[in-house]
């Protein structure tokens, strides 16, 4: 069987999760919409600013009186702070004026306060030329009333909550979190706490898919450890396909004769992809089980997080109605040399060191401890060498994550 492309299973994935209905819809304060997606575009109601104003504390002036202010100075008719409704400027003075308050009717241009100076008279005498619309934010400069503000599918980022207030609204209708059950296979298994036997390992797979999805904002049901018996898998699963919009598991998806969850999948649901050209992950899995999405994922440790990463993730953000999930990627010289070319996409753990791109401890696909060491992932295309010095791709892991 010949592997898939990793481009060819991104899009069979994204066709996938894009056949299902829509999340429902929840209305939620701004404070609790963090990292939720927008079900509708949002629409501004005001302009922002919704009156010119000051963008300096200085004095306000009519263009017209320019001249005299630089001969002899205006007299300061008012005093206007943030916060406060100010009078009409009378004709041939000026006032004092602090940042963010509203322009008074009349006036149209604002110098700052190093540039005046006060006559012992009282007057505010200008000592430079000031230019009509000089240090005023006009009215709507920022957003526009009837504007399209932020598009349904924008998953919300701290400076779109705050962009979201600035137009009145305290709430926003965003789609509601998957229910994603997450299981780890294996007899080996055993959860931190416990005492290892001979020939078990610690489940560590779970806190890292557990971790991801936190980080998502999914709501997560534990499902534990499936044994490595046909019987309980086919119970178990059956059960969590009852409570989950999705299923991710680690572990038990090849062909071998303890692979019970790929033998189950096969026998009772379905199997739509399987054995991918990426390096670690290849045995990635997309399936159905009692019409729920089964997403297999490989039981080495490292190939657990480059698949959830690369695969699961844009998958995720698909089901929310995301339009963007390509992570982000930018080009960097590596310090490292790759002079064997594989049939494969590698994905490579590292970090950054004086802009050059460094490799971040053991490469094996059972190595976890150099994710943890580095900040994100370099792409080797299959069939692709790398020489010190050549821009390679870098995927951080905060991007990645979020």
């Amino acid at each position: 069987m010949s592997l898939m492309p990793v481009d060819q299973a991104l899009a069979q994935l994204m066709a996938s999760a894009r056949s299902h209905a829509a999340q429902p819809v929840d209305e939620l304060p701004l404070e609790q919409a963090l990292g939720h997606v927008l079900a509708a575009p949002v629409i501004a109601a005001h302009d922002v600013p919704p009156w010119d104003n000051s963008a300096m504390d200085g004095y306000a002036f009519n263009s017209a009186d320019v001249e005299q202010a630089l001969q002899h100075g205006l007299p300061v008719s008012q005093r206007i702070t943030a916060g406060t409704a100010p009078a009409p400027l009378q004709s041939g003075t000026c006032a004092r004026i602090f940042t963010g308050a509203p322009l008074p009717a009349g006036a149209d241009c604002v110098e700052m306060q190093e540039n005046i100076e006060l006559t012992d008279g009282g007057l505010a005498r200008l000592t430079q030329a000031v230019q009509t619309g000089q240090n005023v934010r006009p009215q709507g400069q920022d957003v526009h009333i009837g504007s399209a503000l932020l598009p349904a599918g924008l998953r919300l980022r701290p400076q779109d909550l705050g962009v979201i207030a600035s137009i009145g609204l305290a709430g926003v209708a965003v789609r509601r979190p998957l229910r994603v059950a997450v299981v780890s296979t294996g007899d080996e298994l055993v959860e931190p706490g416990d005492s290892l036997q001979p020939g078990q390992i610690y489940n560590s797979n779970r806190f890292t898919l557990i971790g991801a999805l936190q980080r998502l904002g999914q709501q997560i049901i534990d499902g534990g450890i499936l044994p490595d018996d046909p019987a309980q898998t086919s119970s178990r699963l059956r059960a969590l396909a009852d409570q989950a919009d999705l299923i991710i598991s680690s572990g038990g998806v090849s062909v071998g004769e303890a692979d019970c969850l790929g033998q189950v999948l096969r026998q009772e649901g379905e199997v739509w992809l399987w054995k991918l050209a990426i390096k670690p992950g290849k045995p990635f899995t997309l399936g159905r089980f009692a019409d729920t999405p089964v997403l297999g994922l490989p039981g080495n440790p490292a190939a657990t997080l480059v698949t959830f990463l690369l695969l699961v993730r844009p998958y995720l953000l698909a089901r929310l109605g995301c339009d963007c999930v390509a992570p982000v990627s930018f080009q960097l010289p590596a310090s490292f040399a790759w002079p064997r070319s594989g049939s494969r996409d590698e994905y490579l753990r590292a970090g950054l060191q004086d802009g050059h791109v460094v490799l971040s401890g053991n490469q094996s696909s059972g190595v976890l401890s150099s994710a943890s060491q580095g900040s994100g992932l370099v792409l080797i295309p299959a069939g692709s060498t790398v020489a010190v010095g050549e821009p390679v791709p870098f995927l951080p892991f905060q991007g990645l994550f979020d």
